[in-house]
């Protein structure tokens, strides 16, 4: 188990538990290689020692790798530490579908519709790389904080190597579609069913089939109509309604055939949710109301309907098989009426068992003669022959189509391959042996010739050839290891080794930075691992870029590898929009990514000062010349003759003044004699110190 603070892969620190469930435990990590929180999910300890549920839960993983949609919640990385086996996944912050239908009881029409288009946009990238999800539910559907819908759990899903794919049952119960219900045939259809129900269960708050069991849950399925939503949901309108009836058929061929139709009608239902546009398929709808036989139903009960009881929110589901379950017909929410009708189905069975068991020993002690003995024992056998074929005939009806395995032991993997096509199976090579047959000859095959397989699987198979060259060994997690401990863990592991060198500001010199093929996964003995090492934070020189321009030095300073900031100040002796000073010296070595500060002249400051000086006229005074100079004896004003009136103040105001912080005021002063002309009377100087302004 693991706990807080522990490291996988010396990457994923994990911060905390956030799930848990009957096959995995999911837990929050933060990726130290890309800053970023993710999730985990790590696979029991009772699984991983289970060899072949390892290889299939990874393969599984690394095909839902492939998928990068806005609408799924992508796989980062599938791994593998100290056997335990993991599966590394985007980290979103929100609440489960489940949790927000039962906080808001049911669902608005719009938000509805909202929600089971990003949820099917998201199945459609799947299904358009041939993966079907196999456990579409609330529960695997979370709604971030932002509001955007993404489907997770793709890791329990498998690549289909056609269009549809083997039954392999791990929906829920009460989402799961009829043909998973029993164990049958499933393609992408099945996924159609399901985010029907979730649908249904949206707008009604409810789910249309419930049960004390899984059994009895399943049963509904595969026999019962389901409700009409508008009876939980009166203001409905008739479009989602009848999309969710469509959805939720039980024959396979009158639902919606691909995801794309269901996401047309579903567009449309947003711009005219009052108008019934829904097409029915006009196919005989054979899969409605089934009736299943006694045998399959004990079969259903004996080996388990392959669906998982909800447990919650806890990541995945716990699961809770039906074989668990012995249980009396009554208790396990059969229908009364099939409970009646396989009650008078086995009573006329055994009558006829009886009867026949008599005839035979009749025949046997030679009280029965109708015949002759030759002929009887061909009525038996055609009584028999025909009693198989109507059963074999039945169950053909309820499960998928079976194929006998040919021998193909001998031939070559291409003869193999296309005899393998003709009836509907495919090849994989698990292994190769040392043998006198010529290399890729088919040396052993998983099913014998004559079994029985279902249409669609995958037969493994041994082929002649060097088993040294296919030796399957797991790559080490070397990130974050020592450029010679990486290279020893590699040569140890029997793999090879290719070095390339990066800066890095994040991993210390000497380290690995990053490796291809990622560690945890299985590679051919002898393949090549190409790692990346860091050379630590890159140095560079500081260029001297004093005297240049501000654009030039901010470029000469760029071009090297270094961030630039610019402070500006008034200097008398640089001219405009030149650099002054730099805050490191030129021919210094620094670190890539150092900031250099750059100071850039505005010139020579101006000051400006003003000028506010009283003067007391004269008593015997009519007008005055009076100048306003500067230090230097430059005018800076005048003013000519001014009338003034004796007695008075007159005050010589100036702003704006420049170059000088000091003046002199120059006053002759004026009378008008008796005769009416104008005469000098005294002159004054008086220094003045300006203000600044």
């Amino acid at each position: 188990m693991l706990t807080e603070g522990m490291y996988l892969s010396d990457r994923y620190e994990i911060v905390g538990k956030i799930g848990a469930g009957g096959m995995s435990d999911v837990y929050k990590a933060k990726d130290h290689i890309l800053g970023r929180f993710v999730a985990i999910k790590v696979l029991k300890q009772e699984y991983s020692e289970d060899r072949n549920f390892v290889t299939k839960f990874r393969t599984e993983a690394q095909s839902a790798a492939g998928l990068e949609h806005p609408n799924i919640v992508n796989i980062y990385d599938v791994g593998s530490e100290e056997g335990m086996y993991f599966i590394v996944m985007e980290y979103v912050e929100g609440i489960t579908l489940k949790t927000y239908i039962e906080k808001k009881g049911q669902l608005s029409f719009k938000e509805s519709v909202s929600i089971a288009i990003q949820v099917a946009r998201g199945i459609e990238a799947a299904h358009n790389k041939h993966i079907i999800h196999r456990d579409i539910k609330p529960q695997n559907i979370i709604i971030s904080t932002e509001g955007k819908v993404k489907v997770t759990d793709f890791g329990i899903a498998r690549a289909a190597s056609a269009n549809t794919i083997s039954s392999d049952v791990m929906g829920s119960v009460h989402y799961a579609s009829p043909e998973q219900a029993r164990n049958g045939f499933v393609d992408a259809r099945s996924d159609i069913y399901s985010l029907g129900i979730v649908m249904y269960e949206m707008v009604t708050g409810r789910v249309p089939f419930d049960g004390d069991t899984t059994v009895a849950v399943a049963i509904q399925h595969l026999q019962e109509d389901m409700p009409d939503p508008m009876l939980y949901a009166e203001d409905l309108p008739i479009s989602l309604d009848k999309i969710i009836l469509k959805c939720a058929q039980k024959n396979v061929d009158r639902r919606y055939q691909t995801i794309g139709e269901l996401l047309t009608d579903l567009r449309k239902a947003l711009i005219n949710p009052n108008e019934d546009f829904v097409v029915e398929n006009q196919t005989p709808d054979t899969g409605k109301t089934k009736v299943i036989s006694g045998e399959e139903l004990q079969q259903i009960k004996e080996k388990g309907t392959g669906v998982r009881a909800e447990s919650g929110e806890s990541g995945d589901d716990e699961e809770l098989m039906v074989e668990d379950l012995d249980e009396d017909d009554d208790e396990s929410g059969m229908n009364p009426k099939m409970d009646k009708a396989i009650t008078v189905m086995c009573i006329v069975v055994a009558v006829i068992i009886v009867i026949v068991i008599l005839y035979l020993l009749g025949s046997f002690f030679g009280l029965f003669r109708f015949g002759k003995s030759r002929d009887h024992k061909n009525t038996e056998s055609e009584y028999v022959s025909e009693t198989q074929s109507e059963s074999e005939s039945e169950s053909e009806t309820e499960t998928e189509e079976m194929v006998k395995m040919i021998n193909i032991v001998g031939m070559t993997e291409e003869e193999a391959e296309e005899a393998l096509d003709k009836i509907g199976l495919s090849l994989f090579v698990v292994d190769m042996k040392e043998s006198e047959e010529e290399d890729g000859t088919i040396l052993e095959q998983e099913v014998e010739k004559g079994e029985e397989v279902a249409k669609g699987s995958t037969i493994d198979v041994v082929v002649a050839g060097d088993s040294s060259v296919t030796e399957m060994v797991p790559v080490p997690n070397v990130l974050g290891s020592s450029e010679s401990s990486a290279i020893s863990k590699l040569r140890n592991n029997g793999l090879s080794y290719e070095k390339e060198y990066e800066y890095s500001s994040e991993v210390a010199a000497g380290n690995v930075i990053s490796q291809n093929p990622s560690g945890g996964s299985s590679v051919k003995k002898n393949t090549t691992v190409k790692i990346t090492i860091s050379q630590g934070v890159k140095s560079v020189k500081v260029p001297k870029v004093t005297g240049y321009s501000e654009a030039d030095a901010s470029s000469m300073l760029s071009n090297a590898g270094l961030n630039v900031t610019v402070d500006r100040v008034y200097d008398d002796s640089t001219a405009e929009g030149r650099v002054i000073s730099q805050s490191i010296s030129d021919g210094k070595t620094v670190e890539e990514g150092t900031t250099v500060t750059i100071t850039v002249s505005l010139g020579k400051k101006t000051v400006y000062y003003s000028c506010s000086y009283t003067l007391d006229i004269p008593a015997d005074v009519t007008k005055a010349d009076i100048v306003l100079q500067d230090s230097d004896g430059n005018v800076i004003t005048s003013w000519n003759q001014q009338q003034v009136d004796p007695g008075t103040t007159f005050n010589v105001s100036k702003s704006n003044i420049t170059g000088s912080s000091s003046g002199k005021i120059l006053v002759t002063w004026y009378r008008t004699n008796d005769a009416g002309e104008t005469e000098e009377v005294s002159r004054d100087t008086f220094s003045v110190n300006f203000t600044e302004q």
